[in-house]
């Protein structure tokens, strides 16, 4: 295949990371590099930036100050939720030839890939040529054909060590805790609470789910069970999960152009299940319910190490492959490989079509019963989320009563 000459655009979509700038960083240093790759543009808030024709020039940028960003949680370049029409596509064609854009990176999640997918039917329905392509990130991690999506290692380091602290506190005053983790449909996140546990008596107690339905009366029974057996519990819970017809428990009103209803910072599942406890769990007291909301995605000075380190590299991969004329467009993805027993990611294109809209869930052998997680997720989840803090315990030495 012919190489391509031409300007490269980038967009970022859907809900930021704390690594995305990375990606964005790496999608900069590899176009500046190549000689077919004359400008580099932004797109100010994904596809509804590129269709006012918002862009900024990304080459002129310092060095120094795009080593800053990276380092920045969020999305530099402003993000968006928004399908396109098919007159949007047309529209955003427009723009493309305008500015000759010839190869275009769109940096996002599940819902980021179809779009990129129906764009690129619709450079191909029309005969423009331009490498198109989706650049993974989603602190979900449920882009299907995935090991693990960038996003997902720092924010499951911020849940683990959330869930640390929230159960020395738990530890310090007793009674129920029910922390709401993001996880519309599939559970990874939750699942990272998991990491917290380093004792036989650490929470989180119970782990909830959305790839197993919800039980409301063995929720109440379990949370007795742990109170019974360590005088306090825990909770961790998806707030996608729902109970055996597939109603979601609780949820907001709100719909997205993807078609995705309202889960995130309602507080609607925490104050449900909280109010649940104390009207069934008789030896419940002090019931408290927090929702990490969207602290959980962009938070600073909680990152993976390996995560940032990877959401570099799969941005300056993403140009590799556009620019090798070995592919036209697809989805970038991340393998584990193995370098001698040691943990070795390896960057990968797939189809869009395969990946546009489809969603990875955790699978069986990572989820132990309806209300835990095995010890083969942590050993999948260690290298990507890192070394986490190890609590100190006091000895608790008794000292003789004299009275």
């Amino acid at each position: 295949m012919a190489s391509l000459r031409g300007n490269a655009l980038i967009g970022q979509s859907g809900g930021p990371t704390a690594v995305i700038n990375q990606s964005l960083v790496g999608l900069v240093e590899r176009c500046v590099e190549h000689r077919d790759i004359p400008s580099v543009y932004g797109a100010l808030n994904g596809i509804k930036g590129l269709m006012e024709e918002r862009l900024i020039d990304l080459g002129r940028e310092a060095r120094d100050e795009l080593e800053k960003v990276a380092l920045t949680p969020a999305a530099a370049l402003g993000s968006v939720r928004q399908k396109p029409t098919p007159e949007a596509a047309e529209r955003v064609l427009q723009v493309f030839e305008a500015h000759d854009i010839r190869y275009f990176f769109y940096v996002g999640g599940n819902d980021s890939a179809e779009t990129a997918h129906l764009l690129n039917e619709a450079a191909v329905a029309k005969g423009y040529d331009v490498r198109l392509f989706h650049v993974p990130k989603t602190i979900d991690n449920d882009l299907n054909l995935s090991d693990h999506t960038p996003g997902y290692g720092s924010a499951a380091r911020f849940v683990a060590q959330a869930f640390m602290g929230d159960d020395q506190d738990n530890r310090s005053l007793g009674g129920v805790k029910i922390n709401v983790v993001m996880g519309r449909h599939a559970g990874w996140l939750t699942a990272a609470s998991r990491l917290a546990r380093r004792h036989e008596d650490d929470g989180p107690h119970l782990i909830y789910l959305p790839e197993r339905a919800f039980d409301r009366d063995a929720f109440c029974n379990s949370v007795e069970e742990m109170l019974h057996r360590h005088g306090r519990c825990v909770v961790a819970v998806s707030e996608g999960v729902h109970d055996a017809s597939g109603e979601v428990i609780a949820k907001g009103t709100e719909v997205d152009s993807h078609g995705n209803i309202q889960l995130s910072g309602t507080g609607a599942l925490g104050d449900y299940l909280s109010n649940l406890v104390k009207e069934r769990v008789t030896a419940a007291s002090r019931v408290r319910a927090d929702t990490f909301g969207y602290l959980q995605r962009s938070f600073f000075g909680v990152s993976s190490e390996q995560d940032a380190l990877e959401a570099r590299e799969v941005g300056r991969a993403a140009v590799d492959f556009a620019t090798s004329g070995d592919v036209t467009h697809g989805s970038l993805s991340i393998q584990r490989g193995d370098a001698g027993g040691r943990y070795q990611p390896v960057y990968v294109v797939n189809q869009l079509r395969d990946v546009a809209a489809a969603t990875r869930l955790v699978p069986d052998e990572f989820i132990l019963g309806d209300n835990d997680v095995t010890e083969a997720f942590v050993e999948w989840a260690t290298p990507i989320v890192g070394a986490l803090p190890q609590p100190g315990r006091l000895g608790r030495h008794p000292v003789t009563p004299r009275l």
